[in-house]
């Protein structure tokens, strides 16, 4: 076989056998949906299950400001963080996102500072 006819013959080889894989993996089978709870955290710093929305939120800021006054190395209250005092939500879920907060905030404390948070 000269030389045009090899090139020829090992181009077409490579065609035929990069394009099995795109054909096998079209065929392959899909993964399902994840497993119940995939993605959730359940570890020190998840929100109890039993929290409502403005609770979670209120729960996740409050983590966000105790490790805000840990890296500042600000005392432990909760009463000195605006986003307590001042929460950026409607009126009527202020109280929830406020119970959420303080929980949030005093098991950053405890994580962080390795004993009992704030109460």
């Amino acid at each position: 076989m000269n030389r045009l006819g090899r090139l020829v013959t090992s181009s077409i080889t490579a065609v035929v056998l990069s394009s099995g894989g795109a054909v096998l993996a079209q065929y392959a089978p899909q993964p399902g949906p994840p497993p119940p709870g995939y993605g959730e955290r359940a570890g020190w710093d998840a929100p109890p299950s039993e929290f409502n929305d403005a609770q979670r939120r209120g729960f996740q800021d409050g983590m966000t400001g105790a490790r805000k006054d840990y890296e500042n190395h600000r005392a432990p209250n909760v009463n000195n963080r605006d986003e307590y005092r001042h929460p950026n939500v409607p009126k009527g879920l202020r109280q929830d996102y406020r119970v959420g907060f303080e929980r949030g905030y005093d098991a950053g404390v405890r994580h962080m500072m390795g004993g009992p948070g704030p109460r």
